[in-house]
């Protein structure tokens, strides 16, 4: 599974941002599909996942903030990401898990809030 991901950029304290993800390659096995991000200095963390269900798991800091999507016919996942916060500034990376378990990782895209 190969994941590209797009998107990033600078963005006001307060603005809005969307990054998307396609991915290709063996896409039948995938389950989940999501966006972890890290900070400078800081480890990777969850930010969401979606399952192919349509499960939806956010990391408390992004709840009513963030809505990731997901377009199983397109092979793609989406993090609409509004009303972000210097702390939002990160790497941000799509992910994949087959249904065997095994992580797929993207790129990084970097997201910059400035305040």
């Amino acid at each position: 599974v190969q994941l590209q991901a797009s998107g990033g950029g600078s963005v006001q304290s307060g603005g809005s941002l969307r990054l998307s993800c396609a991915a290709s390659g063996i896409i039948f096995s995938i389950n989940d599909m999501g966006w972890y991000r890290q900070a400078p200095g800081k480890q990777r963390e969850l930010v969401a996942v979606i399952t192919r269900g349509g499960s939806i798991t956010y990391v408390d800091s992004v709840k009513g903030r963030f809505t990731i999507s997901r377009d199983n016919i397109k092979n793609m996942v989406y993090l609409q990401m509004n009303i972000v916060k210097p702390e939002d500034t990160a790497v941000y990376y799509c992910y994949s898990k087959s249904s065997s378990d095994v992580p797929f990782w993207g790129q990084g895209t970097e997201v910059t809030v400035s305040s």
